[in-house]
């Protein structure tokens, strides 16, 4: 969705690289020519990857933290709205369902990015971390370029994330709107009051629901999510450096902002790797990261993922969540 900043302050694999795959791994065959060491590289090297020191605040358990004493007020004007899975299998509208990665070797080119605005949305380079960035040309752009057009690519070998906003490919380099780049070795955050490609300044990677994730059995990272401006409170906390000119008053959720899955809510009936979903809401809780429909979550599309058991987390109700108390 298009943000209105705060006016004070994939499922393919390694594009660009030779790679190696397995029968239940997507691979990608698309190759850069101007890239000529090999190197190997599949989605699931992500579960390889350190996603932020264990300490890190999107790491965090928060089963155990207070409950906000206005948590029903605040969840109130969505109150019976149901989880929404905002990725899956297959395609909706010509697209993969939900935001795609590229994984990446070291040795992967960087590519120049110049900031821009367009008629999406405007020009957040000011806010920006400047190029060029490790993104082959051909990686997959998030709606095959409709809407938020997110573009993500982590390079496996040096534990960088880079992310782009409102992306398009122009000749040889990249355009976008806004970018960043995360060091997941660290714990440092953007400066103070910028956006990223998230309208909160967070980094969208690691607040994706990914199937291999799911596969093992545990999420181990809060997830992503979204909220509509008239429920979104005009501020931030942290880790989220950024807020928007939402339109939500005292009793809504700020960027930032954390709601966890009752402890009592009964997950037994769910499918086996819903329960896998269920239990790190309970455990991580989700995170408000960008303006966008009420209670959609975010995930990296897969052909894995059964559309039909992602459905039923629209089961699952606002109301069945507690806001955390964070400050």
């Amino acid at each position: 969705m298009k943000r209105l900043i705060y006016l004070s302050a994939f499922f393919l694999v390694c594009s660009a690289c030779s790679k190696k795959g397995t029968n239940d791994s997507p691979k990608d065959d698309n190759n850069n020519n101007d890239n000529n060491t090999a190197c190997a590289a599949s989605l699931a090297d992500i579960e390889s990857i350190m996603l932020f020191p264990a300490d890190n605040p999107l790491n965090k358990d928060i089963s155990a933290l207070p409950v906000d004493p206005n948590s029903t007020a605040i969840l109130s004007a969505y109150a019976g709205t149901g989880l929404k899975a905002d990725f899956g299998s297959g395609l909706w509208e010509g697209a993969p369902i939900g935001i795609p990665f590229t994984v990446v070797c070291g040795s992967q080119p960087k590519i120049p990015v110049t900031f821009r605005g367009n008629d999406y949305d405007d020009n957040y380079g000011d806010e920006s971390d400047p190029g060029p960035y490790p993104i082959p040309l051909n990686t997959p752009i998030e709606g095959n370029g409709e809407g938020d057009s997110h573009v993500i690519a982590v390079d496996k070998e040096n534990g960088m994330l880079y992310e782009l906003y409102n992306a398009s490919v122009n000749g040889n380099h990249w355009e976008a709107s806004s970018g960043a780049v995360f060091n997941l070795k660290s714990n440092q955050l953007r400066q103070e009051g910028w956006t990223s490609a998230d309208a909160a300044g967070l980094p969208i990677l690691t607040g994706l629901v990914r199937y291999e994730e799911v596969l093992k059995g545990t999420i181990d990272h809060a997830i992503r999510f979204t909220l509509s401006k008239p429920n979104i409170k005009p501020a931030y906390i942290l880790p989220a450096r950024h807020k928007v000119n939402s339109t939500g008053g005292a009793n809504s959720l700020p960027m930032g902002g954390r709601i966890r899955l009752k402890a009592g809510f009964n997950i037994s009936a769910y499918p086996a790797r819903i329960q896998v979903i269920l239990t790190a809401m309970k455990k991580y809780g989700l995170i408000l990261a960008d303006v966008g429909s009420n209670m959609y979550v975010s995930g990296a599309p897969d052909n894995r993922w059964n559309n039909d058991e992602l459905q039923q987390l629209g089961k699952v109700k606002a109301s069945d969540f507690e806001v955390v108390k964070t400050n």
